[in-house]
């Protein structure tokens, strides 16, 4: 009888110490019972913050704005090669041209495709398209989103909504470039 009842102390105590939110937060005069009705209390006030939390994760889900940094530089590559987001979402891309070689013959920008577009033969069009940026207006129907063209130390914002489920291809169109900067968005 007295193991039972030691026994169901020690896991009444590993309970409440286990669900408690902090360890000190116990009374050393507190009965087996009160503790027994305290964690009782403590958690079905965490399942509720719980619940309230994840709630207002789903909500500032849908109105976040994802805001996504990548860099490129004189060495020709990308410093991100994988990009996520959620279908739906707003995302606010900033492309930073990390070297100092001017715009005219190391110039950047960021360009997501369409799914199923052929990256070489859409930087095949993008040569002839010097005038625009390296953007062919031929194949804007084959565009989501696009940055400007930029030079050595400049950046520059869009702001676009990530497309539905999949992986889409983003390259920089200068020519040349697409073959080394290169990179995935995998939306979910």
């Amino acid at each position: 009888m007295k193991k039972t009842i030691a026994l169901a102390a020690v896991a009444s105590m590993l309970l409440f110490t286990a669900c408690s939110k902090s360890s000190d937060s116990s009374d050393a005069s507190a009965t087996e019972e009160h503790a027994g009705h305290d964690h009782a209390a403590s958690a079905d006030e965490a399942v509720a913050e719980t619940e309230t939390e994840e709630a207002e994760n789903v909500a500032s889900a849908d109105n976040t704005v994802l805001e996504i940094t990548i860099k490129g530089g004189d060495d020709m590559k990308f410093d991100k090669t994988t990009l996520k987001a959620t279908a739906g979402q707003t995302i606010k891309l900033t492309l930073v041209h990390s070297g100092k070689l001017p715009k005219a013959s190391m110039g950047h920008n960021f360009v997501l495709l369409k799914n199923g577009v052929n990256e070489t033969d859409f930087a095949t069009k993008a040569l002839a398209a010097k005038d625009t940026d390296y953007i062919p207006a031929s194949a804007s129907g084959d565009i989501i989103a696009h940055t400007d063209l930029v030079g050595g130390g400049e950046s520059t914002t869009i702001e676009f909504t990530a497309p539905a489920r999949g992986a889409y291809t983003y390259i920089c169109t200068f020519p040349g470039h697409s073959a080394l900067m290169k990179g995935k968005l995998m939306v979910q």
